[in-house]
């Protein structure tokens, strides 16, 4: 019994022996290489550039104020819609002393002349009725009183300008009222009642009281490099991609292209404008970062392969087409002409025809990652 025991352990030990050395064997022996195939197709290809901007209202102006003083009330808010002429705001005068005390010695002065002028022509009318000077003497003593009234309204209506900011006689026209100067949206206020505010002079641009622009007419501005510029034309379509609002996708037109270019981190960019189709202007806001897209180049149903399967030796381009006889798979090297690329597959002008397989990479084999 024990004589049988050692011959089946001698037999279990000999099949474990050539089962590994016949396990190792297989491993050793090269494997089949296998590449992935794809057929050749037509589909419309495209080369596409993304240009990253923002969103801006073409016309967007500061409205400022014709007088100096201080903010007494403001009528309107952020986000508000305005018409031209509107009132946004009032400023009250805080009138210059010495332009008050000028103002003031005018009118004293012109209420001398003018009760002055009206003694003469007083007199003069009473010896004109006597018949004792000419009508001449007698128009210009009358001439003389009624400029000196007029001089006195004018300097009545100066000192209500000077303290007040308007006169009676122009109070539809007030000054102090800060009217819209466009019809649109307010974008900011950034003033306060109480503020002071200057208007612009030769010295500085003057106090903003408010920002209005017409956001129904909206503009993309952005910055697109010099290698893809030369593509562009006036005219050429692009889609906008908001960034706060994925879901909109809204059609611009490219309109303008600068002749000169910017320098941004050491490369040469060309501002771009293009205006935006707005389909709902209420919910676009001033400022809004976006991606525009634009087809600098397409082909419409070309033959077309990935890209992988392309192989390039010098300024030639190769594929490997798939043939089969008798069972065997082979793979004939042939040159072809490449067009366009999408960066993912790409146009071949000559060299192949529609339904032919070409060969790719290698497939992965994950069981032999470790070998």
């Amino acid at each position: 019994m024990k004589k049988y025991f050692q011959i089946g352990f001698a037999v279990v030990i000999l099949l474990v022996f050539v089962g590994t050395f016949v396990f190792l064997w297989q491993k050793s022996q090269p494997q089949p290489v296998e590449y992935e195939e794809y057929t050749v197709k037509t589909t419309d290809i495209s080369k596409t550039t993304i240009i990253t901007g923002r969103i801006e209202p073409r016309n967007e102006v500061n409205v400022k104020p014709q007088i100096s003083g201080i903010i007494s009330a403001i009528y309107k808010e952020a986000g508000e819609t305005v018409t031209a002429g509107e009132v946004i705001a009032k400023v009250k005068v805080i009138p210059d002393e010495g332009q008050l005390s000028a103002a003031q010695a005018r009118i004293r002065l012109a209420g001398i002349n003018e009760r002055q002028a009206r003694v003469d022509y007083e007199r003069e009318k009473a010896l004109y009725d006597k018949g004792l000077v000419s009508g001449d003497e007698y128009d210009q003593k009358r001439k003389a009183w009624r400029q000196a009234t007029e001089e006195m309204r004018a300097a009545k209506d100066n000192l209500e300008v000077v303290r007040d900011g308007v006169s009676k006689e122009n109070a539809g026209n007030s000054s102090t009222l800060i009217r819209s100067t466009i019809s649109g949206l307010i974008l900011d206020v950034p003033v306060k009642v109480g503020n002071t505010v200057i208007l612009s002079n030769t010295f500085n641009d003057g106090t903003t009281i408010a920002t209005v622009a017409n956001m129904a007419d909206l503009v993309f501005r952005g910055n697109v490099d010099e290698t893809e510029v030369g593509r562009l034309v006036t005219g050429m379509p692009m889609k906008i991609t908001i960034g706060a609002m994925q879901d909109e996708r809204l059609q611009a037109s490219l309109e303008y292209i600068s002749p000169k270019a910017t320098q941004n981190n050491g490369a040469n960019q060309f501002e771009i404008k293009a205006a935006v189709h707005v389909g709902t202007a209420n919910k676009i806001r001033s400022g809004y970062s976006a991606n525009a897209e634009i087809v600098l180049a397409e082909a419409k149903q070309a033959l077309t392969v990935p890209e992988s399967a392309i192989t390039f030796e010098g300024t030639s381009t190769f594929v490997n087409v798939v043939k089969e006889k008798d069972g065997q798979k082979t793979y004939e090297k042939r040159r072809v002409t490449t067009g366009l690329s999408d960066g993912i597959n790409i146009q071949v002008t000559s060299g192949l025809k529609k339904g032919e397989r070409v060969r790719g990479p290698k497939k992965v084999n994950d069981d032999n990652n470790d070998e």
